[in-house]
């Protein structure tokens, strides 16, 4: 059996696998894990992550989990160009400082602010109030601004002159504020140049394969989530809504 990635491409992290991997031309067999539906507590998954969450990688009897390790392990071993990851310890140690302040600071803010447009009407059936979601939107442009002005700077990219990691990661957790209808880009003259620029390496096909389902906010108020994934959701809206 070849290499299989279990995704599910509304989840930042399994776009960011999808997009490297097809990007470089890796060969892989779509596994797709349905978050809403729970497909990730299914015992079956289970047995390829036990802690049962996306994205994840089959290799034969070799399992991956974690959106990095998975990213780090396809570029050793499939050889990619070296400006995803590059050689050059200092140019790869900037690299590897984004990428921890990134997991740490930008996934937060943009996944809060998703969680208080997007899944809370999902879950709760109608918007919070507008004070809450303010809050969390006022976070995620502070944290675009320090990407902005202490990573992005001057530079075509986040970490030099050529992509890396650190712009494929970030794109892909920005892109989940659309699935609320929200345009961080919007009076962001720098970073919307900045998205041009990656849409325009990755490819502007693959980037919209990738992320075309996010923006489509609708489909999540829609769906009918299963009792015990909705537990588990609301567990999580509580957790960005500071309530323990």
């Amino acid at each position: 059996m070849g290499l299989e990635l279990y995704l599910d491409l509304l989840s930042p992290p399994c776009r960011t696998v999808y997009i490297f991997a097809k990007k470089n031309g890796i060969p892989f067999e779509f596994k797709e894990v349905e978050l809403m539906k729970g497909d990730h507590i299914s015992e079956e998954f289970g047995k390829v992550n036990p802690v049962r969450k996306v994205p994840a990688l089959k290799d034969g009897d070799f399992t991956l989990a974690e959106s990095v390790a998975i990213l780090l392990h396809l570029a050793r071993k499939y050889k990619v160009p070296d400006h995803w990851y590059p050689a050059d310890l200092e140019k790869r140690a900037k690299v590897d400082e984004f990428m921890s302040w990134h997991i740490t600071t930008l996934r937060q803010h943009t996944g809060k602010a998703f969680w208080l447009k997007t899944m809370a009407v999902a879950l709760l059936g109608k918007p919070l109030p507008p004070e809450k979601i303010e809050a969390g939107l006022q976070e995620l442009h502070a944290t675009l601004k320090q990407l902005e002005e202490v990573f992005l700077q001057d530079k075509p990219f986040v970490t030099g002159d050529k992509i890396s990691l650190a712009d494929l990661l970030s794109i892909c957790d920005i892109m989940q504020s659309f699935g609320g209808g929200h345009d961080v880009f919007e009076g962001c003259p720098k970073l919307a140049a900045w998205r041009q620029r990656v849409e325009s390496e990755i490819g502007v096909e693959l980037f919209i394969e990738a992320n075309g389902g996010i923006q489509d906010a609708k489909s999540f108020s829609e769906q009918k989530i299963p009792p015990e994934v909705a537990k588990r959701l609301m567990a999580r809206l509580q957790h960005h809504l500071g309530q323990h």
